[in-house]
Order: C-alpha cells, then sequence, then structure tokens
C-alpha cells in the first residue's frame, strides 16, 4: 500500500506491522472487527454465534458461525500473524459439527447471540430482513449439505494452501482471506484480501470443482457397469451362436449394446440393454436418409409377413428429422443390473435375436437388391457406431 503525493507525483510506502506489534489479539480484536463488519470478507453475511462452544463432548470453540445470502452456514476461523498448520484440521471438525444443525438450532443459536449483543432483537425478524422475505425456513432445510469455510491470517503456511487446494478439487468450498495491517502515522489501516481461490475465478473454481467430481463419480460407478455388460455379451453370445452364424465373429464389449453385420452395409443386428428392458433391433443407418427410407419403406410394405414370422408385433420406429431408422422387439422388465434376472435375460435375447433375423432375412436382402438398382445413394453411415449406439440402447440408459 502506498501513500499518493498528487503535487510532486510520488508514492510513499506505507508500513506494514504485524498485529503482534500493536498488541492486538485474535478474539479480542481481529474477531470483534469482523463480527462487526463481516462484509470486509467481501460479501454479505450474517453472523449468528460468536465463540461457539455448542458441540457435545468437545471444549473446542468456533471463532465465528454465519450465514449467507445463498442459505449456507459459513464457519469462519481466525488467526492473527500466521496460520499455524492445523488451522484447515480445526476448521473441517467445526464443519463438520454444524452440519448436524437444524433450523430450530439455527434459530436458537442466534437468538442467544442476539439476546447478549443486541438485547431486545429477535431472531426471526432479523433473518426476514437479511433474506428480504425469501423463504429461508424451506431453504434453510438444506444447510447440513451447504458448509462454507473461511480461513483468516495474516499469512497462511505452504501446508494449509496446498490443503486448501488439494480440497477445493473435492468441492469442499474454503476461501483464505488474508489480513494485513498497515500503518499510517496514528492510524492502523486494515486490508482484507481474498487469496484461494482468487474472488476473479472463484466461480470457475467452483464449476471446475463440480465437474471434476461428476467425472470421478462416473468413472467410480462405470467400471463395475461396463465389466457387467462384458459378463453379459460373454453368456448371450454362446446361446445366439449356437443358432445362428450371424454374431460368430462378434467378441463381448463393455457396451450396453452389441451389433453384428447383416450382410447389408451400414444395417447391423444389434443387441441393447439398460437397468428397465432388453431389445433386439435392426439398425437401418446409411449415410442417406434416403436410401434408408427406401429399406424402411420396402420392408414396411412386408411387415404383416414379417411379423408373423417373427411371431410377435414389432416396434417400427422412424423418426422425421432422424437420419436412421429402426424395426425393433423390446421387452421390459428385464434388467441386466438383477442377477436373477439373467437367466430369463440371456434367454430373450438369444431367441429374440435368432427370430428377428430369421423373419428379415430374405426381406432384407431384397430391399437391398431393389436399393442397388435405384437411382439413390447407398453409402454407409458416417459414424455406424455412433447411429448404433443412438438406438441400440433403450430408453433410460
Amino acid at each position: 500500500m502506498y501513500l499518493v503525493d498528487k503535487q510532486l507525483k510520488k508514492l510513499t510506502p506505507v508500513p506494514t506491522v504485524t498485529f503482534a506489534e500493536q498488541g492486538l489479539r485474535e478474539r479480542q480484536d481481529l474477531q470483534e472487527w469482523l463480527a462487526a463488519n463481516p462484509e470486509a470478507l467481501g460479501e454479505k453475511l450474517l453472523i449468528i454465534q460468536k465463540e461457539f462452544a455448542g458441540f457435545d463432548g468437545t471444549a473446542e470453540r468456533l471463532d465465528l458461525l454465519a450465514l449467507d445470502k445463498e442459505f449456507n452456514l459459513v464457519v469462519i476461523e481466525n488467526k492473527l500473524d500466521d496460520s499455524g498448520r492445523d488451522v484447515t484440521w480445526q476448521a473441517l471438525k467445526y464443519a463438520s459439527y454444524c452440519s448436524s444443525l437444524t433450523i430450530p438450532d439455527i434459530l436458537k443459536l442466534y437468538q442467544q447471540y442476539l439476546d447478549l449483543h443486541f438485547p431486545g432483537q429477535d431472531a426471526a425478524n432479523r433473518l426476514e430482513d437479511f433474506y428480504r422475505g425469501r423463504d429461508y425456513l424451506t431453504q434453510l432445510n438444506q444447510v447440513s449439505n451447504n458448509i462454507r469455510i473461511i480461513l483468516v491470517a495474516a499469512s497462511f503456511r505452504k501446508e494449509v494452501t496446498s490443503t486448501v487446494l488439494w480440497l477445493l478439487n473435492y468441492n469442499v468450498r474454503l476461501q483464505c482471506h488474508q489480513v494485513t495491517a498497515y500503518q499510517l502515522g496514528d492510524q492502523l489501516l486494515l486490508r482484507v484480501e481474498q487469496l484461494i481461490p482468487l474472488r476473479e475465478t472463484q466461480d470457475y473454481t467452483i464449476r471446475m470443482a463440480n465437474k471434476a467430481q461428476e467425472e470421478a463419480q462416473l468413472k467410480a460407478t462405470q467400471g463395475p457397469r461396463q465389466e457387467r455388460l462384458r459378463a453379459l455379451w460373454t453368456a448371450v453370445l454362446p446361446l445366439i451362436n449356437a443358432k445362428s452364424d450371424l454374431y460368430k465373429a462378434v467378441s463381448p464389449t463393455k457396451d450396453a449394446w452389441l451389433s453384428a453385420g447383416s450382410g447389408v452395409r451400414a444395417v447391423p443386428y444389434s443387441f441393447g440393454v439398460n437397468a428397465q428392458s432388453a431389445s433386439v433391433l435392426l439398425n437401418i443407418s446409411k449415410a442417406s436418409r434416403e436410401a434408408n427410407k427406401f429399406l424402411y419403406d420396402y420392408l414396411w410394405a412386408r411387415k404383416d409377413t414379417i411379423e408373423a414370422d417373427f411371431g410377435q408385433p414389432l416396434t417400427w420406429d422412424v423418426v422425421e428429422d432422424r437420419i436412421s431408422m429402426k424395426i425393433m422387439y423390446t421387452q421390459t422388465s428385464l434388467s441386466y443390473n438383477d442377477d436373477a434376472q439373467w437367466p430369463a435375460l440371456t434367454t430373450f435375447l438369444a431367441e429374440q435375436m435368432y427370430r428377428l433375423e430369421q423373419a428379415l432375412r430374405q426381406p432384407l436382402a431384397a430391399a437391398n437388391a431393389a436399393l442397388q438398382q435405384s437411382a439413390l445413394p447407398t453409402g454407409t453411415s458416417t459414424d455406424p457406431d455412433e447411429e448404433e449406439t443412438e438406438v441400440a440402447a433403450p430408453a433410460g440408459e
């Protein structure tokens, strides 16, 4: 910080001082400043407790407890010239203690604070004013999952900042605010600056932490799911191969579908499963919608015969703005997640695929021959795997 001399065009540094040099103390001074002026931390906060010691079985005291405008509880832990090594662990303990607070607990704590420091004030009225009439009672019901931590100190040790940055990646909402004291004549100046995360990048940091957590959760669930799907196809392939050569050259995958060539380019047969159902289908997925529609219409014209040969009504799926089309048969209440259903599931897939291929083999070959004689383009799918992914997994996957 500098003192500006506008006439001489000079800057004179304002010397920094330590709190210890000024005879200042953490609880009697820094804590009182922040309790009286919480906006110094860069946002509107409502202090609801000070020196809170209401943790069962411990003698520990939380410096300041606040609420923010988004209905989060905010644990504020203050240190003076040095953060110490254990401030992060200390604040995390306090946050865990506060996670069990209910709405009645919060109202009671705040009323106790007001009775001690602002006699005659009513907690409900002050909360109504702070939240400007918003339904704070409903919102505060979620506070146990939304606790923030603010650490305040003149300097932060490397082990503290390293821990805070690591915790941010796991969506623990932590901030480090640096307080610096300056001596200007007889006056003491104080600057409060948010160091971690930088205020300008705070929203981005939170979004990236959320994304990292979502990806970690997805990765954690995908491994077992993919191995389960591989095991399913490993069980299905011998059953279908005992009936047909359709899948003889196909190996198990970790996907929710398993495809085999029909003899017509970019028109594969596919198994598809999800948590609620299982399907067998013919996926008409050439790059040209006109070619797909030609094949589909040719088969549709023979619908009655095809379904009679299959033995059940089929789902004929064509959507105006989608290039690919499909003919499928689905059974609900078959889940690959249920071990008890695997015998019925694998039998269903093998038997119905065999019947579907038998019912469509000759009509599909005739449709393809007619397409070759037409003037329509017969190009392959631009991305057959993408098309198969879209149609092979039934809704809900």
